[in-house]
């Protein structure tokens, strides 16, 4: 199985997600600026994915200091994080993790230490708490899986858009997550993967991923979901996300919105699975969320090649949002959420296991 990121002696090594599915190559980042460039060029996606090299970019950051002082440390974490920050603004994790590893650095200048030990402890907890949001990533997609795995029907295909599998994550995946959740559990699911333009997740990453693990997945062009689900082929849609807003609004890959729109029309269950990570509270709705906007040249070149008059302007939205009253359920690590997303998403947080609420029973 492969590894989309880990930590090394040497730094960062993640999986170069452009280059596939015509080579399996891995890149290793050797300071803070080539993670963050990572996940600028998107060598790197997907927001839990983002988080975790976020995480391991302010400990490589800091690893690497010249730093003998708390108060010079201290200018180069703030310096190491605000170049981290301004890679991604839509996925939440990234800010999430970069201020956990900001309060495992705080924490660590509380001890008794002379100036000397503190600086040495900082680097060292950096690393073992960088190491530890990896860990927690994939026990937390696990989780997920075996929640949102019942969910899915027993045989049928199920439709994803973009990639919310184990390129997007520490490892295993969100929605993929669940997928492989309910294969394992003897369902006999088959999968549509949305092509997903202009980045083409879909086709050259989750249907290498589900190619991979021997599970049946035919590729779509994205204009073609709405077909397949009036035909009546299509019996659930599962999605990652990038954030979701108090209200269950989620931002996800740019045409998520869409296939919401059709799946509602056409009856199909819509689900979304993210770890709590990915839920801002302090956004009340969507409308909040930041959207991304990236270079036109993704839109009107392909592989270098111009594919639209040089003269003609584009406009490239990295996410949208789906409204939640198209969202027919939210599954997290701990446990499944339904309308009113706004109690029910905030009742995870205080450790319910599983929050149906009265309406869904209805």
């Amino acid at each position: 199985m492969f590894k989309t990121i880990e930590w090394t002696e040497e730094g960062v090594r993640m999986i170069d997600q452009t280059r596939l599915p015509a080579e399996e190559i891995y890149r290793t980042c050797r300071d803070y600026g080539e993670v963050a460039e990572a996940i600028r060029g998107m060598v790197i996606r997907g927001a839990p994915a983002i988080g975790v090299a976020a995480a391991m970019g302010v400990a490589l950051g800091i690893k690497n200091s010249e730093a003998r002082t708390i108060p010079a440390l201290r200018s180069d974490f703030d310096r190491i994080a605000e170049t981290l920050s301004r890679t991604r603004p839509t996925a939440v994790n990234l800010f999430w993790a970069i201020k956990r590893m900001r309060r495992v650095f705080e924490d660590c200048l509380a001890s008794p230490n002379t100036e000397a030990q503190l600086v040495q402890a900082v680097r060292i907890n950096l690393e073992e708490e960088a190491k530890r949001i990896l860990a927690e990533d994939i026990a937390i997609n696990e989780a997920m899986g075996r929640h949102g795995a019942a969910l899915l029907p027993d045989s049928g295909t199920v439709l994803t858009h973009c990639n919310a599998g184990a390129l997007a994550t520490g490892g295993y995946g969100t929605a993929l997550g669940v997928i492989r959740a309910a294969v394992s559990q003897g369902k006999n699911i088959q999968v549509f993967a949305d092509e997903t333009r202009p980045f083409l997740q879909g086709a050259r990453l989750t249907a290498w991923e589900l190619a991979k693990d021997g599970i049946p997945v035919t590729l779509i062009t994205d204009s073609m979901a709405g077909h397949f689900m009036k035909q009546g082929q299509i019996k659930a849609v599962i999605v990652g996300a990038d954030r979701i807003a108090a209200n269950g609004d989620t931002a996800n890959k740019i045409g998520t919105y869409s296939v919401a729109v059709l799946a509602h029309e056409n009856r199909v269950p819509f689900y979304v699975a993210a770890p709590l990570s990915t839920i801002d509270r302090n956004l009340a709705s969507g409308e909040e969320i930041p959207i991304e906007e990236r270079a036109s040249q993704e839109v009107t070149q392909f592989g270098g090649v111009q594919i639209a008059p040089p003269s003609v302007p584009a406009r490239h939205p990295a996410f949208d949002v789906t409204p939640h009253r198209y969202i027919t359920a939210i599954v997290t690590e701990r446990g499944i959420a339904r309308e009113p997303y706004t109690e029910s998403l905030s009742a995870l947080f205080v450790g319910s296991r599983e929050v149906e609420s009265r309406k869904s029973r209805s």
